[in-house]
């Protein structure tokens, strides 16, 4: 089939999810051509990679996939393994197939995500990903090719506002929805993304992936960051920058010691087991201070805040003159919260939450939305101390 709805490059990850987004296009008319981004985290990848470069369009006979098992990664969503499956893919889709080597490029953000923890903050390096390289770079190789699209399996949405423009929607199915990693998409670049699952519930993609016979349909779904074998990320934190990891203090809310710590980097904000302290009630951590090496833990009310101030603005909509209401997220896999934001600067956000939220995490992302329309977003930077346990108590009783 020839495509006469414009040349799409679809980003192929070897997944359910990225091979049903290539069918659909392809069924519906448009001239697609898979990309796997070799991002070298995976020691066996390149020997696949190269041999996938050889036929564009062409399936590995020897590749032999059960399609009644799910099928177990081998590392995150770039190993030898889903190259060898992207592929396959593509050759029963009939559409030509390239790797393309982004591995110098990934490994910036490989350092950024060992600096974030090394600053005593949680990285997202998904988001990073995102920006950089899938809406990144493989539109920049899209546009040098002549494509005019590029297209993931993203649970998201693209729509138009009134006056035509094109905007970032949530997913039809919200608890799979995926625009909070898409925040940091160029404005100017939405007009040219399609995003063909996000009107499906993962359970239907999964059907139709069974279909239209697609050996993926059972696979499992990544979990982990691709670039961290077992999860271990303290294990690349300590390879790459073993000198920043020395033990510190463990402290009470008080600043009394308590215990010693293993490094700062073993920690993440609203951490509760793993702590290796023992109270008899639960704790968490509630404070990491890296110019310190100062762990602080404390109760669950001491993680929670209303405000938070983040920087490197993007905004996807007309920029809004003074505070609005919307609602935020403050990671991935939290529901989005009423608040009223505010750009309080050229690359300023700051909002504030109707109710307390728990842990909210610098070097995680806020992301703003109006309604199932996606407003923009920024890296969470500074997170101001409240008592709002004792503001509570007080409201409570009568007294504010």
């Amino acid at each position: 089939m020839s495509g006469n709805k414009g040349t799409v490059v679809v980003a192929m990850s070897g997944g359910v999810d990225s091979s049903v987004a290539a069918a659909l296009l392809r069924r519906e008319g448009y001239n697609c051509i898979g990309v796997f981004m070799r991002l070298g985290s995976d020691p066996a990848e390149k020997a696949v990679a190269i041999e996938a470069r050889a036929l564009p369009g062409t399936c590995d006979a020897t590749k032999e996939v059960n399609a009644d098992e799910p099928q177990a990664h081998q590392q995150g969503c770039c190993s030898a393994a889903d190259a060898a499956d992207a592929r396959y893919v593509a050759g029963l889709l009939d559409i030509p197939f390239y790797a393309l080597n982004f591995q110098h490029d990934f490994d910036g953000i490989i350092d950024y995500f060992v600096r974030e923890y090394n600053r005593g903050r949680t990285p997202n390096p998904c988001v990073r990903c995102n920006e950089y390289l899938k809406f990144g770079k493989l539109l920049r190789y899209a546009t040098a090719i002549g494509a005019n699209y590029v297209a993931t399996g993203h649970y998201a949405r693209i729509g138009r506002e009134e006056s035509g423009a094109a905007r970032i929607l949530r997913g039809i199915d919200h608890s799979k929805d995926q625009s909070y990693v898409l925040f940091g998409v160029p404005r100017e670049d939405i007009s040219r993304i399609l995003l063909p699952i996000g009107d499906y519930p993962k359970s239907q993609v999964r059907r139709l992936a069974r279909e239209l016979g697609l050996p993926v349909h059972a696979k499992r779904d990544s979990q982990e960051i691709c670039f961290v074998p077992d999860n271990n990320y303290m294990r690349l934190v300590n390879s790459r920058t073993p000198d920043a990891v020395v033990p510190g203090p463990v402290v009470d809310s008080r600043g009394v010691r308590v215990a010693t710590h293993g490094g700062h980097q073993n920690f993440t904000l609203g951490q509760r087991r793993g702590v290796g302290v023992a109270f008899g009630y639960p704790i968490y951590v509630t404070a990491i201070d890296a110019a310190n090496n100062t762990v602080t833990i404390g109760n669950k009310e001491d993680l929670l805040r209303t405000r938070l101030i983040a920087r490197e603005v993007n905004w996807l909509t007309e920029r809004p003159q003074g505070p609005f209401e919307c609602t935020a997220r403050v990671r991935y896999n939290t529901p989005a919260a009423p608040a009223i934001a505010e750009l309080t600067g050229p690359d300023e956000l700051t909002v504030c939450f109707d109710t307390p939220v728990a842990a909210i995490t610098p070097g995680q992302a806020v992301v703003c939305y109006s309604g199932e329309m996606l407003l923009g977003g920024a890296w969470i930077d500074d997170v101001p101390v409240e008592n709002v346990a004792a503001e509570n108590q007080a409201v409570a009783g009568g007294m504010l």
